[in-house]
């Protein structure tokens, strides 16, 4: 099991491994969350697949998800409920009965909070089995008494220009990049990439890039000091021009001024990945 929290909205890109089947729910009301532009609502179990997909934060995120491989997952609705359990064709979100979501609900933030007072317990195989009983037995109540919600499914074309985006995006990390060199670069018109975009990862192309300088910008402000660059030559580099404009925006994203970054000591600043494969949103 998992339980994930964070703060800033981001866009978050990932797949899942093939050799899993994993379920996740929000495990509280909280700003809107949007799932392959998708929005994915409180009380919903979202089965995903392994196709690459973007998840859009737009606030305070918490989010909760059970892992269990395929053939266990078959054995065990097979031993609980007398039948194997098929996720419908394209059924993403699903809501299962109140009380049953309810259920899973509490045993897993229970299980959350066990092992974060007594860890130590978990290093006993029963009390793993047990935890892993109840919890499967809880996710399989959920699945086979719910409604199902068919996600519109993206074409191939969609799939390959997102594709051909974010690959362009990895090889520039560093580089503010605008939509005429993107379309380029695709090899598509704007209008497709924007439908693309908007099927895929909730926004269109001119926001997700906008959305990624200013994470470039932040970077550089983090990695740059108050003596040796200014807030507005690091911006200005990074194609922002409306300065008073680029403030407030950074401010609503990552809760600070610029300057406050710039000028914060090097051991509080947190370590990045070399590129800015997740967008905070």
């Amino acid at each position: 099991m998992q339980r994930f929290e964070e703060t800033l909205s981001r866009v978050h890109r990932g797949a899942i491994r093939p050799d899993r089947k994993v379920f996740t729910f929000l495990t509280e009301d909280q700003p809107e969350v949007y799932n392959r532009g998708q929005l994915f609502s409180p009380g919903e179990l979202c089965a995903n697949d392994c196709d690459m997909q973007h998840v859009v934060t737009t606030g305070r995120y918490r989010l909760g998800g059970v892992s269990i491989r395929p053939s266990d997952l078959a054995a065990a609705s097979k031993s609980m409920m007398g039948f194997e359990w098929q996720p419908e064709p394209c059924a993403r979100f699903l809501r299962p009965a109140p009380e049953l979501m309810k259920r899973l609900l509490e045993l897993h933030a229970m299980v959350g909070a066990f092992s974060n007072a007594t860890p130590e317990l978990l290093e006993f195989p029963e009390v793993i089995r047990a935890v892993e009983h109840k919890l499967t037995h809880a996710l399989l109540a959920c699945l086979t008494d719910c409604n199902a919600s068919k996600m519109k499914m993206a074409g191939p074309g969609h799939r390959t220009i997102v594709a051909r985006f974010e690959a362009f995006l990895d090889a520039h990390p560093n580089s503010p990049l605008n939509l005429e060199q993107v379309c380029a670069a695709v090899g598509v018109a704007e209008r497709t990439l924007r439908a693309a975009c908007e099927n895929h990862l909730g926004m269109g192309p001119i926001r997700y890039l906008n959305l990624r300088r200013m994470h470039l910008v932040r970077r550089a402000l983090e990695q740059a000091t108050s003596c040796s660059a200014t807030v507005t030559e690091i911006a200005m580099s990074h194609g922002f021009w409306e300065l008073g404009r680029f403030s407030v925006a950074y401010r609503e994203l990552f809760n600070e001024r610029p300057l406050a970054t710039l000028r914060r000591p090097p051991n509080d600043r947190p370590t990045r990945a070399g590129r800015p494969s997740q967008l905070v949103a």
